[in-house]
This record gives structure tokens, sequence and C-alpha cells, in this order.
């Protein structure tokens, strides 16, 4: 067993509608820890940026222990975010997550807290991960970072997870490289956790396994139209990259999502548009060029006739909802 010294100390910075499922994989992988070696070997505390109290995304409320501005020196800071997490970019709060970064301080996040360690520039240059859904505009404002689709990322003195049940996962590694792999081992049975899943594991979104299932062609050329998003390919090529011909594609796309390979690609490109919009500041010239459009008249017309409004409506409702700054 680990001597007695061999403590780690933890803050979770919260954000407010932070995910409780995420927050309490990793809470619980903790409290296990020290249950299992019969000590305090993880402490932890709690913060928020500003010292109120914050509320999860189902309501509850948590008081924390400190302001971010108070938090001199911890082993691992792991920022728990919204999914708003690209909006948070305050320089002063910025600056001490680097100050503490800087100080040895490990720096975690789970799920869209990527988005605040990027702003900070801690990803920059370092692999990392966060929720599929995010993965678009994450590329599109952090070209430095090296972003995947693992579910856990762990490089160097950075780790971060894609949320959800990953969260468990990335904890489970950290526990496992603090105090051996039996003590990790011994907590994933009792969270009933079949294995320590890891950054060679993707994240898995329900279309795509119903493709790879019924016809691993059509998931391998969604899978293409998704990494060439600003530059599209083809059907043509997009058939050729699979050794079928275009008449065998357009039967694919026909028989199990009722649509062209055509009309598909585009819709997917304008899906990649409206994120960018409700959560970026760049112009609609700027979106539609990084979304496969050479005409920002088409691009109007196309955005227009999948989401029933231009791209500059769509924005203005988001800025209303509270979705873009």
């Amino acid at each position: 067993m680990p001597k007695i010294e061999s403590q780690k100390q933890i803050v979770f910075l919260l954000c407010d509608h932070f995910s409780l499922l995420s927050f309490s994989c990793v809470i619980d992988v903790l409290r296990n820890a020290n249950r299992f070696l019969k000590y305090q070997a993880y402490q932890w505390k709690l913060a928020s940026w500003n010292g109120d109290d914050v509320h999860s995304s189902a309501g509850f409320s948590f008081t924390v222990d400190n302001a971010l501005m108070d938090v001199h020196g911890c082993d691992r800071l792991v920022v728990v975010s919204a999914n708003d997490g690209q909006h948070m970019n305050d320089p002063i709060m910025m600056g001490k997550l680097r100050s503490l970064a800087n100080s040895g301080t490990e720096m975690g996040s789970v799920s869209s807290g990527s988005f605040i360690l990027a702003n900070a520039g801690l990803l920059d240059g370092y692999r990392c991960t966060i929720h599929w859904e995010n993965i678009p505009v994450f590329k599109e404002l952090f070209a430095q970072c090296h972003v995947t689709g693992s579910l856990v990322e762990h490089d160097r003195n950075r780790v971060t997870c894609a949320g959800g049940t990953a969260a468990l996962d990335m904890a489970l590694r950290l526990a496992e490289l603090d105090f051996g792999p039996e003590i990790s081992n011994q907590i994933s049975q009792m969270c009933q956790h079949d294995r320590l899943r890891t950054s060679n594991d993707q994240q898995q979104m329900a279309d795509k396994n119903e493709f790879i299932r019924v016809s691993p062609k059509l998931a391998l050329v969604i899978e293409l139209m998704e990494k060439n998003i600003e530059d599209p390919l083809s059907p043509n090529e997009l058939a050729d990259y699979v050794f079928i011909s275009l008449r065998q594609l357009e039967r694919l796309f026909q028989r199990y999502r009722n649509t062209t390979p055509q009309r598909y690609y585009i819709t997917l490109r304008l899906q990649h548009a409206r994120q960018l919009l409700l959560n970026t500041s760049r112009s609609g010239l700027e979106v539609a060029i990084a979304s496969g459009f050479s005409s920002h008249s088409h691009f109007i017309k196309s955005y227009r006739l999948v989401f029933g409004r231009t791209p500059h409506e769509e924005r203005t409702l988001g800025s209303k909802d509270g979705l873009v700054n």
C-alpha cells in the first residue's frame, strides 16, 4: 500500500450548468480510491470563477470552497464545463489558469472544458479530446491543438475526456497512474465498469454504429464526408475511395438514408456551418468557405432551404437565445 505521504490535491473548477454525470463519475473514483487505500489519498476542493455557488445542468446548487483566483497550488485542476465553454475566455481567468499550469499543476477537463483550456492556450501542441458534437467548432477555433475523436487523451501534463461516462475512464486512468493498476481495477469493478477505455477507444454515435452494422461501405463514405467539409469530395471520388460504382453509392444512400449522396453531404456541411455561426464570431463568408461553399449566395440559398432562415437570421436568433456572444 502506498505510504500515507502519497496524496493528491485536486481542485474542480465548476462552471455554471456543468454536467452532473461527468462530475459524479470523477468524484466517485476519488472516493473509492480513498476507501480502498484506507486513507485520504485524494483530497479535493471545489472552485468557481468568482467563488459564487454554481448550478449543474440538472439544477442542483453547489457551494464551492474558493474562487479560482484564490486557488494557490494543487496537483491537478479539472475544468468541468457546460456546453458553452468556448465563450469563457476572460483574460484574467485565463491568465490564472496559465499561472497554475506554469507552477506545475496538471490541467484536465471534462467535455467542453477543453474549450476553456484551449482558450487559455494550455492545449497548444497537445493531443486532446472533446465531445463529438463540439469537434467541428473546436477544430475551427483551435487549429494549433491536436483534437481527436477519442474518449480520453492524456498527453504529458494535460488530460481531457469527451464527457459523459468517459469521465469515469479518465479518472480511472489517473488513479492507475497515481496509485497503481490494482486500485484502478478495484474501483472499476465497484463501478460495474467492465474495462478501462483508453485513447484507442473512439467516441461512438448511434447513427455511425448503425451504418457500420448495415453497411461498412456507407459508414466509410460518411466518415470521408465528415473529414472533408471545407474541400468536399465529388460523388465519384467518394465511390472510388471505397471501391464501388457511383450507382452503388447512390443506392446505399437511397436505401439507408432515403436521400442522395449529394443532398446528404450538403446537409452535413450546412450543419457544420450552423455550429460555426452559433459558436464563433466568424463572418458569414468565412463560415461559407469553411463549410465548402465557394459562392456566398449559394451558401445563403442552401442554408435557407435546409433550415428555413438565412445564416444572418440564424445568428441573430442564436444571440437572442444566449447561444453566441
